[in-house]
Formats: C-alpha cells, structure tokens, sequence
C-alpha cells in the first residue's frame, strides 16, 4: 500500500470526503459504488464491481435472489443438472 499523506477526519455520522484528484487519478465517479473491505486492522475502500458468485467473472450477470451470476454459469449449472437441451 501507499500512503497519500492526506488525512481526513470523520464527521458526526462518520463520513469522510475522499478529495478530487484522489477520485479523479482512480476514475472514481460521483456516487459510484465503493465496496468496503476490512483486513485485519485497516478498512480498504474499493470501486465496486459486480462479479459472478462461482467464477469472479463480470459479463453478462442476471441477478438472482442479490446474487450476481453469470449466463456461462447459469448454462454450466444447467449442464450439470441435466436440464439443457
């Protein structure tokens, strides 16, 4: 990891700001999603981005019960169930 040097204080309901060229050089959007990572004693804040539960990969994801998986999956899974023409 590398340290920026910036340092932010949380407000009164825990927020912090992540300053402009920090979301600019990492092509991080205004409300785009961030996912929230802890390991061990550090909180990793990361663009968040969709992925299939069984392979990791991001195309062609259906949502089923806010789970993301994949069509390849999806007909592998029915492939292995015997369900597929």
């Amino acid at each position: 990891m590398v340290s920026t040097g910036i340092v932010r204080k949380l407000d009164e309901l825990g927020r912090i700001t992540l300053p402009i060229e920090l979301r600019r050089s990492m092509g991080i959007l205004d409300r785009a999603p961030l996912e929230i990572i802890v390991d061990d004693d550090r909180i990793v804040l990361k663009k968040y981005q969709p992925e299939d539960i069984f392979t990791g990969e991001t195309d062609d994801l259906i949502e089923y019960h806010g789970l993301k998986v994949s069509k390849k999956s999806i007909e592998e899974l029915a492939k292995i169930a015997g369900i597929t023409k």
